[in-house]
């Protein structure tokens, strides 16, 4: 496994919320970065941004890790779970609560409603 990949490997398994994104969660640099961490933000979710602008190996070895070519995309507890389209479709759902509430992850149920209420 290439250093990238082992990176990737080691931080995804070892951190329950993890979003590779491009910018920060305070200060994202792309429109499908900034839905995604606005949704974990207003939700309250504890996860681990990695920016990856600043490292074109991380930037590249996560398409490979995942196997999936966009960016960002969302880890819980080891497994990838999609991109932006995916998680805005699993946040109107409710399917992204429904994986928080069964991997322990905490969040805000009254800001996932609120979510869903602002978007019906």
């Amino acid at each position: 496994m290439s250093d990238a990949k082992t990176q990737i490997d080691t931080l995804v398994k070892a951190t329950d919320v993890v979003l590779y994104m491009k910018g920060t969660k305070e200060m994202p640099q792309c429109g499908f970065s900034s839905r995604v961490a606005g949704v974990l933000n207003f939700m309250g979710v504890d996860y681990t941004d990695v920016n990856v602008l600043a490292d074109e190996e991380i930037r590249n070895g996560i398409k490979e890790y995942s196997d999936w070519p966009t960016i960002p995309q969302l880890y819980v507890k080891g497994e990838f779970v999609g991109g932006c389209d995916i998680i805005t479709e699993m946040t109107l759902s409710g399917e992204l609560d429904t994986l928080f509430d069964d991997n322990g992850v905490g969040y805000s149920k009254e800001a996932a409603d609120k979510i869903r209420e602002a978007n019906a």
